[in-house]
């Protein structure tokens, strides 16, 4: 499993001019779902989400996590995370889960997050989406389980 996380101000997730999901201050969070994953990569990731200190303490050091700050966290499936891009000009999705079982897996992480932590929202599975963020830094993390 892959995450992109951003540090973000604000973020929103559109589909057909509508908002479906909307944070201000904490993560925007890319999911990519790979073929050999299942619910362990899920629980590892999200513990790592919760947990992972990227947002500054007082004295200017990465040392405070979403959950430090009561940021929010928006997700967003992102298949093309999970794409093999070690050749060639054209990406392959072979290493990326088949849809239905990502969905799965999917609806699992939002489960599982959302029980975990009260400020999530997020996009859609499998949708045409929209992002729109303001990156507070930049900064910007790839984060593998």
């Amino acid at each position: 499993m892959k995450a992109l996380i951003q540090r973000v101000l604000n973020s929103k997730v559109e589909i057909d001019n509508r908002i479906v999901g909307e944070i201000n201050q904490g993560l925007l969070v890319f999911i990519g779902i790979e073929k050999n994953d299942e619910k362990p990569q899920i629980d590892k990731m999200i513990k790592r989400l919760l947990s992972y200190r990227v947002f500054y303490d007082d004295e200017e050091k990465m040392n405070l996590s979403v959950a430090d700050i009561n940021g929010g966290i928006l997700i967003v499936s992102q298949f093309t995370l999970a794409a093999d891009t070690s050749s060639g000009t054209r990406p392959g999705f072979s290493t990326a889960k088949i849809p239905t079982e990502a969905k799965i897996l999917y609806d699992y992480f939002m489960t599982q997050i959302t029980q975990q932590y009260p400020i999530v929202q997020s996009g859609e599975f499998g949708a045409d989406m929209q992002v729109t963020l303001t990156n507070d830094g930049p900064v910007t993390f790839l984060l593998s389980c």
